[in-house]
């Protein structure tokens, strides 16, 4: 019964890390976009 329970626990795991992997990878910024400066950032 353990044996199961460890088991599904690492699929778990292992299907959790891929996804965060999958969408680290979907995001891609282009270059010729800059950061815009936050509201308070900008000093009258």
């Amino acid at each position: 019964m353990g044996l199961l329970i460890f088991i599904i626990a690492f699929l778990f795991v292992l299907g959790g890390a891929l996804l965060l992997l999958r969408s680290a990878k979907a995001v891609k910024i282009p270059e010729g976009v800059k950061a815009q400066p936050y509201e308070d950032d900008i000093e009258d």
